[in-house]
């Protein structure tokens, strides 16, 4: 079974930081990306960041996201991380880690388009002012 754990959400104050994890298996893609999403109260799911596998290619959803946050992996343990900085109450949502199939397409359309074939639980992230 296709697993995704995603994990390290909470509540901060603005200014604050959090690190979200995403532990993923049971999948056999020749090449994937895992993505980070988000949804806040009342939105629609938004995409935030998205990583691929096999080069480490990334993608920013925004550059107010890019400046703040940095997606990374660890290979070895299947885990793919979210470092949130300077956090906003606009950061507030349910964050959800998923696995996207490559395809061969730009990971800037995998993760805009949310061609996601797994989703996983999500993560609330709470920021207050």
């Amino acid at each position: 079974d296709v697993q995704l754990q995603a994990s390290g959400g909470g509540l901060v104050q603005t200014g604050g930081s959090l690190r979200l994890s995403c532990q993923a298996s049971g999948f056999t893609f020749d090449d994937y990306a895992i993505g980070w999403f988000r949804q806040a109260p009342g939105k629609e799911r938004e995409e935030v960041s998205c990583i691929r596998r096999s080069d480490g290619a990334t993608y920013y959803a925004e550059d107010s996201v890019k400046d703040r946050f940095t997606i990374s992996s660890d290979n070895a343990k299947n885990t793919v991380y979210l470092q949130m900085n300077s956090l906003k109450p606009e950061d507030t949502a349910v964050y959800y880690c998923a696995v996207i199939q490559s395809r061969g397409l730009l990971l800037l359309r995998l993760c805009m388009e949310h061609r996601v074939d797994h989703w996983g639980k999500g993560t609330q992230v709470t920021v207050s002012s």
